[in-house]
């Protein structure tokens, strides 16, 4: 047996889930628009109103990129005028635990220094 072989290969981050992370953490407006949605709003309409300083270009943008990464669905509604809402998929809720635990580690952070 040869003791020098390795055991281990190196490590890297998740590319997908890394992205999605820096993303979601980029843009300032996604994790408000959870809180928003967690408390019943889900037409674009209703969140912008709800928001000081959040626009409608802004807000489509950030839904746009939940949307794609699988966070969020979007529901339209075909009625006149035409409905569009917004929901929280399944994924979107395991994403969104994991992004309260680095809000704590970010407490702990904090408290520490």
């Amino acid at each position: 047996m040869n003791t020098n072989e390795k055991i281990f290969s190196r490590k890297s981050a998740p590319e997908r889930s890394a992205r999605m992370v820096e993303a979601i953490y980029g843009c300032k407006w996604s994790l408000t628009v959870y809180q928003l949605l967690q408390h019943g709003k889900q037409r674009p309409g209703e969140m912008v109103k709800s928001v000081e300083g959040l626009t409608t270009k802004v807000l489509n943008e950030c839904l746009r990129k939940n949307v794609e990464f699988g966070i969020l669905q979007k529901n339209v509604y075909p009625e006149v005028p035409p409905r569009v809402e917004y929901s929280v998929t399944d994924f979107g809720k395991k994403f969104m635990r994991i992004l309260d635990e680095l809000e704590k580690l970010q407490d702990e952070i904090q408290a520490d220094t």
